[in-house]
């Protein structure tokens, strides 16, 4: 995973309570390697689901997109950049509004 240059992280609502434990949203702004297979001129950023039950959080799900067109890119990340991004959803956990 190359460097996450901006983020922003938010508490997911949950008004009918069908949702065991908390979810965060986190959007991670990304400056990807003109080398890197993900890169594009427009750039990209990673929508992350994180959550579940205290004891056991980590990432649900993620997608990722082209910056200025919004565009999903159908594209996995590999073990250790998933690792990196659970890692930094961990830590920034503290910042999401409750």
């Amino acid at each position: 995973m190359d460097n996450i240059t901006a983020y922003s992280v938010e508490l997911v609502k949950d008004p009918f309570g069908i949702l065991t434990g908390k979810r965060y949203e986190f959007i991670l702004d990304l400056d990807i390697d003109e080398e890197d297979e993900l890169y594009s001129e427009n750039g990209i950023y990673l929508r992350v689901i994180y959550g579940g039950e205290e004891g056991k959080m980590g990432i649900v799900k993620y997608h990722i997109h082209e910056r200025v067109t919004d565009k999903y890119m159908d594209f996995d990340l590999e073990e250790d950049e998933l690792a990196e991004v659970a890692a930094f959803c961990k830590e920034h956990l503290g910042e999401a509004g409750q």
